[in-house]
Parts: structure tokens; sequence; C-alpha cells
């Protein structure tokens, strides 16, 4: 396999067209994705190529109605895409202008993927355009219009040879100028007469076409085939660029970091001997002219160095002799996974027998990079890993392909923990035992169609940074991993305009979350829910110990009461205390997040039978924290949900005279009317007072955003008032939603105190246990500006609640919110 050509002027990557414009004042770099129905396989697998890509989209089942295509005078998006082009085609009259009205006054492209016909077509005109169709293809040898300007990241030049996977190929006969081929191809059988010349030649078959937007003003790629062909995914991507006019667009740098796990680890037999070193020192120079600045990275476990055959021990000196033509990082001294290691001192003092065998040898201490063996204790996190990882080597940036899961691919991601970069690793097929090509899964036929633009070449083109795992063994005997990156990085440079370039470890990591800001925070997955995770969990950890519900607030609606009620049940357990919150752990919102999952299941006892306990927690804060629905459904996706909601109005002021009892200088220097009516020029304290009074009685805007993640039969939604008049009634409720059995007889452990105004606890007839002094204190009554101001600010938000309860089942609205509603519709 070679390439023509590579030549400095088709390297000369400067000259690639970025596409940029003004569009960016314009359009969103989104993507609006028209299929025919959500279970449509090409639709899933283009929004599985743009999820890849990292690319931002909304799918759109064609239909009666556009979805909202402007806001204000700015385009939500920058390229329209269509599954079936005919659907474009024949859309009604109404909508079809108005989206070619939107594609014009924006700029925006269209992408069609030619559907497959039941019926062969020959010459078929499509609707409305100067072109013509053949279909029920069958075709090979694909090739790419060099002169075209769509190209960026795919290079002409080339030829895919052989035949095209599939037999119904449309093929695209244009009739004006507005129309470019893209990619062709050479017919498999017998042509009719539309497609071939006046000598009897076969015509080059135009696969897709690009239209230029000469003949109606709007541009548009055409494809007569879906992303079953590798090249197509490519030739969308760039598509995607050019018709939004470079606003999605994808860098063209590929860093490359090849990990050889195992050194000095494996059975004899399996070992590299002098000539596998030497082979690998001359295949390491061949890709450094293709990758600028590589190097093997070379992982080690020195406890098993010179266990092979004499052979393969003088392999293992040759190493040592070029110790500096290679990276290095450290492997476990035993090759013993991490979460195997419940005494944090006996796993330190391994990390440290590896790094002495490694000063003995004068092998590189400082690379700030190690990887566990499997990945184990990366993720789910094993602690004692990260600490001694930072204590005995000052790691700074480790890797893993487990996070949040091994499968798909294309959605692992990196995070920080510990102050630890932790980055996505690629697979690419090379395990420990393949280290013979018939080991290879699906033998040499399947490892080059993964090479020759399948899942390895992708996994290149996709990602911007690529670390791949290897092992030791897949370097000796037949030398399959030196064919496999070989192979694929020519493949890369023959068909893409990618820079291929290396880096040290630490560094990749810097750039990784330089373009990936937003994953720098982990989400904690739970570890029960994949069983590759629990296979590397600490086995002294359970699932068990995680809550089957959550109590999420708002603050000041009667939270602490219910806490205490649930407490009462002797098969419900909340968590230990906090020595700084209390009942409250806060995990999910806060600085506490990033102190990791076993933190978090520290404050849970092991119930003694995980059939009958249940546990809880109980953090009002919960309830409007922006991130705190994603990370409890990712750990808790099961978990049920109470919430209590009371009149916003009566919530804002009470949580106002909360921070005066508190001692607040904020609160107790300014009056609720001055809080509720502070500015966004008002100094920052009272600002900030001001949005805890009213920001959390967004009742329906905070809902919503938990019912994203949660259904509605995972929430429970109790009125505040019948909590404090009726608890009895409201806890029997609150049982039969969580299950609880057998039930709580409420009514003979809860009495009316007229003290305290409120029920408590029943100890014995003659006493109860109440709430301490700070609970059920009585404030002074709200003056009237600030209530009717109140009840004007909510009324949205309340008449949405309205709506939201009735969608979810509830037949009666609480009697607080219809007078709140009431008494603003007379003021």
């Amino acid at each position: 396999m070679t390439c023509s050509a590579l030549t400095e002027t088709r390297r000369n990557l400067s000259k690639q067209p970025e596409h940029r414009s003004m569009a960016k004042l314009r359009i969103d770099a989104k993507v609006l994705l028209f299929v025919e129905t959500i279970y449509s396989r090409l639709g899933r697998d283009i929004a599985e190529l743009l999820v890849h890509n990292r690319i931002k989209y909304k799918v759109d089942v064609v239909g009666k109605s556009l979805p909202v295509l402007t806001n204000l005078d700015k385009g939500k998006f920058a390229v329209i895409v269509f599954e079936n082009l005919t659907k474009y085609l024949t859309m009604d009259n109404w909508n079809r202008e108005l989206l070619d009205k939107y594609c014009r006054e924006y700029g925006v492209g269209v992408v069609g993927f030619h559907p497959v016909s039941e019926e062969v077509l020959i010459g078929s005109q499509l609707k409305g355009f100067p072109i013509f169709v053949h279909t029920k293809m069958n075709l090979k040898n694909a090739a790419l219009n060099p002169a075209s300007n769509v190209l960026r990241l795919t290079r002409a030049g080339e030829t895919a040879w052989g035949n095209l996977p599939g037999n119904d190929w449309t093929v695209f006969a244009p009739n004006h100028s507005t129309y470019e081929p893209l990619e062709w191809a050479s017919p498999n059988s017998e042509l009719p007469s539309p497609f071939v010349s006046d000598h009897g030649a076969a015509r080059l078959l135009y696969t897709v076409v690009q239209d230029h937007g000469t003949y109606d003003g709007i541009q548009r790629v055409l494809f007569g085939s879906g992303l079953g062909f590798w090249l197509h995914r490519l030739l969308l991507l760039d598509a995607l660029t050019h018709l939004s006019q470079g606003q999605i667009s994808l860098g063209l740098n590929r860093y490359v970091l090849i990990d050889i796990d195992d050194i000095f680890v494996g059975e004899k037999g399996t070992r590299l001997k002098p000539p596998d070193v030497e082979a690998l020192l001359s295949s390491q120079k061949r890709l450094q002219a293709m990758v600028s600045g590589f190097k093997f990275n070379l992982g080690f476990s020195g406890m098993y160095f010179h266990h092979g055959t004499d052979e393969e021990n003088a392999g293992e000196d040759l190493l040592m002799e070029h110790i500096d033509d290679f990276s290095w990082f450290s492997h476990m001294w035993n090759h013993k996974q991490p979460h195997l290691y419940d005494n944090y001192t006996h796993l330190e003092m391994d990390m440290k027998l590896n790094k002495n065998f490694a000063t003995e040898k004068n092998i590189p201490t400082d690379s700030g990079y190690s990887v566990a063996p499997h990945h184990a204790g990366v993720y789910p996190v094993h602690e004692y890993l990260y600490e001694a990882w930072k204590k005995v080597w000052n790691v700074k940036v480790t890797s893993t392909e487990e996070y949040p899961h091994l499968r798909p691919a294309r959605l692992r991601r990196g995070f920080i923990h510990r102050n630890i970069m932790v980055l996505p690793r690629q697979t690419c097929g090379l395990f420990t035992h393949t280290y013979l090509i018939e080991k290879y899964p699906g033998g040499r036929e399947k490892l080059d169609e993964n090479i020759q633009g399948g899942e390895l070449f992708q996994s290149i083109v996709f990602n911007p940074i690529n670390i791949f795992m290897t092992h030791m063994s897949n370097y000796g005997n037949d030398r399959l991993a030196l064919y496999t990156f070989e192979s694929v990085l020519k493949f890369t440079q023959c068909w893409t305009n990618l820079r291929l370039l290396s880096t040290l470890p630490v560094e990749l990591g810097e750039k990784y979350f330089q373009m990936f800001p937003e994953e720098e925070d982990p989400i904690w997955g739970n570890p029960c829910d994949d069983s590759r995770h629990i296979k590397t969990w600490s086995h002294n950890k359970t699932c068990q110990q995680l809550p089957n519900f959550l109590v999420i607030g708002p603050q000041k609606t009667g939270t602490t009461a219910l806490y205490s009620f649930l407490s009462m049940h002797p098969n419900i357990n909340s968590n230990l205390n906090s020595i700084d919150t209390f009942e409250e752990i806060q995990f999910f919102n806060g600085k506490n997040y990033y102190r990791g999952l076993d933190w978090y299941m520290g404050f849970f006892p092991v119930p003694i039978n995980s059939s009958s306990q249940y546990l809880f927690e109980k953090s009002a804060t919960y309830f409007d924290g922006e991130q705190v629905p994603k990370r409890a459904h990712a750990l808790l996706p099961q978990a049920k949900l109470v919430t209590i909601l009371i009149s916003p109005a009566k919530r804002a002021y009470s949580w106002y005279q909360h921070m005066r009892a508190h001692g607040d200088q904020v609160a107790l220097n300014y009056s609720f009317y001055e809080v509720i009516t502070a500015s966004e020029s008002s100094n920052r304290p009272l600002r900030d007072l001001r949005n805890r009074c009213l920001l959390p009685g967004k009742y329906s805007q905070h809902l919503e955003r938990w019912l994203t993640y949660y259904s509605s039969s995972q929430l429970f939604i109790i009125d505040g008032e019948e909590l404090r008049t009726a608890p009895v009634d409201v806890m029997n409720s609150v049982q039969k939603f969580l299950k609880i059995t057998p039930p709580f007889d409420y009514a003979t452990h809860l009495r009316f105190d007229k003290k305290k105004g409120f029920y408590c606890q029943i100890i014995n007839e003659d006493k109860t246990k109440c709430l301490g002094r700070s609970k059920g204190r009585k404030y002074p009554q709200m003056d009237e500006r600030s209530l009717k101001l109140l009840q004007r600010y909510y009324l949205s938000h309340n008449t949405a609640l309205v709506k939201l309860l009735k969608r979810l089942g509830h037949q009666n609205i609480p009697g607080w919110l219809k007078m709140d509603l009431s008494d603003t519709m007379v003021t």
C-alpha cells in the first residue's frame, strides 16, 4: 500500500481551504438533522459521526412543521442535513419555501443522501432540479475530484480500489453548470446508454456531487449512498465545513502516542528478542518520518526483568542499551492491579520498588505519566492509586479506555481528579494475547479492514489526540503492532491532509484540556452499571452503600421536618452526619463532588439486610443546582426523588429571615424589600443574597431540569403546607411512593405540639421530641409591598408550575399555589 505523489506541494497544508466567512456572526455552529424516524439507521450513523467529532446537532423527524430556525436575528443552524433526500424534494410548498428562504438569507447549505430505491431508476430527474439519477448501481474503484474546493480534511489523488459496499448506489448525471462531481467511481456491470460515451466507453459515475448554488442560490452536497463507505464519513465532515462557511470546522492536527505496556512482562516465548528490538528501532525511524516528534512510550514492570529465555533476556539488555531512544513510564512493579491493594502502604512500597529499579537501570523517572495494569483504579477511582502516584512518581497524567465506558468508543472522555489529568485511550485490537496475526480477532482481513478506512483509521481522523494501548508481546513474534501502525499512518497520509504529531504525555494532557475544558470536571457513574467496572472496583465496596432516594429540597420548605419523619422509620436509614454540613452531605453540588465516590459512600452504612433497608440523603441545595440532576442521574439513575414545594414568596422571605437569624451582615443591613429589588449594579453580596432568596422559587424551571434526566414516575412532589398540617397523610403517601414495606404507622408516632406549632415525634404518652429551637421560628409578617412584588415576580413561574403539575398527573393543585395566582390576578 503506497501513496502516489506524496510531494511537498501536497503536504503544504496552508493551502487547504478554511471556508471562513462572516457567517459566524449570523449562524450557530450547529447541524439540523432531519430523519425519517428516530430509529432509522442512516440517521443514527450521521448522529454518531457528529457526536464522535463533538459537533452540536439537533435531530428532527420530518413532519408537518419545521423547528424554529432563528433566534432574534441569528440563525440557529449552520447546515441542514436530510438523511433522505426525497423528503427534502417532496416537502410541502410552505415548509420548503421557509427552509429555502432561511438557507439563502443566512448562507446555510444542505446535505442530502439519496435513499435506497426499491426499483431501478434510469435517468430519473430529481424533482425541481436539473440533475438526473440512476439507482441500484454496483460500483468499484472510488476516487475524488482534486479540483473540488470542498476537500479540506480529505485528500484527493488516491483510488479506493475494489468493490464499493452494497449494490444499491445512486449515481448523478447533472445537466447544469452549478453541479461539480466530488466523488466518482467505475461500474461493476454493463451500463445503460445514458452512462456510456459516444465511443462506447463507460463514463465515470458521479457518486457525490457539489451544488455551487448558482441555480437557485443554495449550496448543497448530494450523496448517492450512506455512510457504509468509509470515505463518505470524511466527505460529510468536509461538506459540513464547506457549507457552514467554516463555522463547523475540525482542526487538522492529530497527535499520536503509542504506549507499549508490560515491558519485561510475559510468558517465555512471547517476549522481545534482539531482532525484535532492532525492528522496533527501525520502525520508530520510519514512523518519525511520518509523525513529527514520535517515540514509542514504554511502560515497565521491573520485577519481571530477565525472566525470559536467554535470547529474550538478551533482547531486554539491548533495550537497556537504547534507553534514550524511547520514552518511558512506570507500570506496576509486580503488574498487580491497584484496586486489589486494600493497604496504602503496600501499594506505595511496590511503586517505590519499581522506581528503585528504574534508578538502578538509568531509566528516566520524570515523565509525569503512568498507566495502571488493566486500567484498574483509574476509573472507577481507587483513591490509594492517585495518592501513591502523586507521592512516589509525581504523576500528572494517565489514560484509560474505561471513562465513562469502554463502548461506545466515540463517547470516551477525559477528566481531572486530584490534579491528575485522565485522558481517553483508543483501542486498536492489539491485546496481550494477539502476538500472532492469526490471533487477531477476525484475522488478517479484519485487521486490514480496520486499517484501510475502518475503526482504527477513523479513530485517528476523529480524535485530535490518540493514545493507543499496545503490549510488549505485540512487538515480538510476527511484530503485529509494527505492521498495524506503520500501515494505518501511511493510509492516513494517503487519504487525508492531517498533520501527524507526537509529544510528551504531560503536554498531551495540557493540550487536551485546552481543547475540551468542559471535560475537566468528572461525572461519577455507578460502577454496578458496568460489568467491566465492577471487576476493577475494590472488593470492599458495594453499591448497597448508595442511597435509594434523595430529598432534594429546596431550602426552607420543610426538608428538615421530612428528614426527621423519615428517620423514625425502622427500615429507612439516612447518611451519617457531616462535620461541616450536619445531616446534609451536599455532594452533587459544590466542592464535595470533587472528593470522589469513595468520600460520598463513606457517609452511608452498609445495610444489614439490603432487601428491607432504604438509604437516603437529604441535601436541600440540590433542587436548584444546575449540575446536580446530571451528576445525580449518572450515579443514581434508578433513585427516586422527593421534593417539597411551598409558596415561593413565603420561601424567599423565610430564607431572608434565616440569614438574619444566623447573623448574615447583608441581611441585617438591608430590608427584605431592598434585597429582592437589588439590581445588577448593586454590590455583589447583596446580589448574591437576592439570588439565594429568589432563584430557588422558580420551581417549574428547576423541576424541568430534573425531568430531563429522571422520569416523572421517579419524582414525588410534597405540598409543604400539607406536610405541616397533615404529616401522617403525607408520610403514608411517601411510603407508598417509595414502596416501603411493611408500612410504618405514623399516626401513633406523631402528635401536634401546641407550643411549637407543628407535629413532633411521640416519645411516650406525656413527651414529644421536636426539632431544634431554630426550626419553626416565628418571623415578623412580610410587608404587603414585598408580597405583591414577589407574587408578580413568580406569576409566570407559578403558571408554568400549574401546567407542569397537570402534565405530571397531579389532580389537586396546592392551595398555596391557587392563592398566589388568584392574589396576583386581583392585584
